[in-house]
């Protein structure tokens, strides 16, 4: 997160609107730049590498809340998730719209990549965009460069 103040509200105040997940001694939230935490995760061991990276940054797979938000979504940045990412784990990115030129990008890096559509509230609510994109847990899909 790069605002601390979310991550405090999420702990406090907002908390109990999402069940307290933050309270589950599972979840870790990282403040800072994600590009840059991603950037330094790649180079740590697979047994510190991550089992879910949840990335809500922008509208979508561009860089459009900050330009330099585009090298999260570039051949790069998946690239780095993919790195960070245990085998079998996943990178799910979510987003307002469709984008097939992202999905193409995600399974170039490696994953196993789909959209699929999600409701914010169960079976209520607007719809949401979320791309899921799973580091195969063993060498089942080559990369492709």
């Amino acid at each position: 997160e790069l605002v601390p103040a979310v991550a405090s509200w999420n702990r406090g105040l907002l908390s109990h609107l999402a069940g307290n997940p933050l309270a589950d001694p599972r979840v870790t939230v990282q403040l800072g730049d994600v590009a840059e935490l991603l950037k330094n995760a790649g180079q740590q061991k697979a047994a510190d590498a991550y089992e879910v990276i949840l990335l809500d940054v922008d509208n979508g797979p561009h860089g459009m809340t900050a330009h330099t938000n585009h090298r999260l979504y570039g051949p790069a940045g998946l690239t780095r998730a993919y790195q960070a990412l245990r085998p079998g784990g996943v990178l799910a990115v979510w987003s307002a719209g469709p984008d097939e030129a992202f999905t193409r990008r995600l399974r170039q890096a490696g994953f196993i990549a789909e959209l699929v559509q999600a409701r914010s509230h169960g079976r209520r609510g607007s719809r949401q965009l979320i791309w899921l994109a799973i580091r195969p847990a063993t060498s089942q899909v080559q990369r492709r460069r």
